[in-house]
């Protein structure tokens, strides 16, 4: 997979639709996308424009703004989806520490300031750890 150069990168995207032929949008509609290769197989969030498959498209909540969308990118979008699956499944504060790998990297460090907002206790762990105890501190590590 992936394109050849010259393509377009940028994992996300957040904009309106400008044109679609889908009942599941109308033009003017505010979308964020993130996934499906844009960005290594499509070309990605820093063209002006895209064209992809409207089921791509997710509405972007009338309480985000595009720009504050673009800042949570995939990474905040992944830690969320790892939280709600643990919501999901029953995991609540009062059962226990949480552990959160990779807790220095774009997803461990949103699941971190996730989970501590939440009430949960959570322990990290990183390869950093050590030069970045006080970063994962701030953040919400125990």
């Amino acid at each position: 997979p992936g394109l050849k150069p010259p393509m377009v990168g940028g994992i996300d995207l957040v904009g309106k639709v400008l044109e679609t032929k889908s009942d599941a949008l109308k033009v003017g509609d505010s979308v964020v996308v993130n996934g499906w290769g844009i960005g290594t197989d499509h070309f990605g969030g820093y063209a002006g424009e895209a064209k992809i498959k409207s089921s791509w498209a997710i509405p972007l909540p009338s309480s985000l703004s595009p720009p504050c969308a673009a800042k949570i990118g995939t990474a905040g979008y992944t830690a969320m989806l790892c939280v709600q699956a643990l919501e999901a499944n029953g995991v609540k504060p009062e059962n226990g520490t949480v552990l959160v790998t990779g807790a220095t990297g774009g997803v461990g460090s949103v699941s971190i300031l996730l989970l501590s907002q939440l009430g949960y206790n959570v322990a990290a762990v990183s390869g950093k750890a050590e030069s970045e105890a006080g970063y994962l501190k701030s953040i919400g590590a125990s």
